[in-house]
């Protein structure tokens, strides 16, 4: 079954009762049982499992070509749930260049748990290889980079991985299985804010974990159940709806965000677009390599390097909307430095290049026109 069908068949089955095309939201916290221990069906308790969270889970694993697809009630919930198979002692390496409630995440949140974690570029492979030791026990990428757009190369990585007997994560968030396909490439666990691209529609904050290995996505499954971080139906609903249009909206995604990059790549106030579609763009020909399109998300500078120019442009947007999140068909504009990164210490903003004019869009499905005078007249 080829990718476009999957979104709309993949894992996916009639409601057996009323033969309904949707699965219904089942707004339910338990089920009844013949004799104790004996449900009448399959479902016992919604935190192990509900009928509509389970629909979205086998479209999750589908799309994404894993055994098990896990959905939690968001994208640092299902990241949460990977870091409780460690231990103090274990070791993660993780991008150098990371969303920041990641980064939060690792650094502050579990910096008392005694896990290690390093920050390193992972294309400085002779850098990354010398991190591994006996203790390492996770590599964490994500590719293209929330917000320089970076890239990693998953396949090259994976040989590495894989030598060394070591878990390998990739968050999938921006290119979206549309695009990549981590577990093809070697990789053992995929992560998505599911509140992304996934969802499409800026209504629903949700995560998903899609595993390679059915034993190890049994056992992520309990530590899910047992910690409670699980999807509601409704929440569910929403996103399975999502990923029924993900192919189209990938599409113009991509589409929009070409011509938007061809306009900014040419504008005297833009000094650089970071972008994988462009030829100078470091990481080109890894994009070529394992992506099947560059995606709807642009991040660019200004030839004055001043924060003042940055916000002001933001301020005068009038069709892309200032606010944080992506992925939505609507066009978003955010100022990395001032809101999805705040998190991040700005010596290490710096050091990773997030400077304070550094601007990044979510390009929507919109009219690529309207989107070029807006940013025609905001520039201005």
């Amino acid at each position: 079954m080829k990718f476009n069908t999957k979104t709309i068949h993949g894992g996916q089955h009639h409601e057996p009762v009323t033969g309904a095309v949707m699965p219904p939201v089942f707004q339910t916290s338990t089920y009844a049982q013949v004799t104790p221990g004996q449900p009448v069906g399959d479902y016992e308790y919604s935190r192990a499992a509900n009928p509509t969270r389970q629909a979205l889970e086998d479209a999750l694993a589908s799309i994404e070509n894993g055994a098990r697809g896990l959905a939690f009630s968001s994208g640092l919930a299902a990241t949460d749930c990977l870091l409780r198979m460690f231990k103090a002692g274990d070791e993660v390496i993780a991008m150098d260049d990371l969303y920041g409630g990641t980064y939060r995440l690792f650094t502050r949140l579990y910096k008392d748990s005694g896990i290690k974690f390093h920050f390193v570029d992972m294309n400085d492979f002779d850098k990354f290889q010398s991190l591994i030791n006996q203790n390492t026990k996770l590599v964490w990428v994500e590719t293209p980079t929330n917000p320089l757009m970076k890239l990693a190369d998953i396949a090259e990585i994976a040989k590495i991985t894989k030598r060394h007997n070591i878990l390998f994560a990739v968050d999938n968030t921006f290119a979206t299985p549309y695009l990549q396909r981590p577990l093809d490439l070697g990789a053992d666990i995929v992560m998505h804010s599911a509140t992304k691209y996934l969802g499409g529609h800026s209504d629903v904050i949700a995560g998903a974990l899609i595993i390679k290995d059915k034993e190890l996505g049994d056992e992520l499954h309990f530590k899910q159940f047992a910690t409670g971080g699980t999807l509601g139906p409704m929440d569910s609903y929403l996103v399975l709806r999502g990923i029924k249009t993900l192919h189209l909206r990938v599409q113009r995604h991509c589409e929009n965000g070409e011509k938007i990059v061809a306009f900014l790549n040419s504008h005297p106030k833009v000094k650089q677009v970071y972008y994988p579609g462009l030829a100078s763009h470091p990481f080109h020909e890894v994009a070529k390599k394992q992506m099947s399109g560059f995606g709807g998300m642009v991040s660019f500078t200004f030839t004055s390097g001043l924060k003042k120019d940055a916000t002001d442009f933001l301020e005068k947007l009038k069709v892309f909307t200032l606010a944080e999140s992506l992925g939505g068909v609507e066009s978003l504009a955010n100022h990395p430095a001032l809101m999805t990164h705040a998190s991040i210490p700005e010596d290490k903003r710096k050091e990773i290049g997030i400077t304070d004019d550094l601007v990044r869009l979510s390009v929507g499905i919109e009219d690529a026109d309207d989107l070029i005078e807006d940013l025609k007249q905001a520039l201005a």
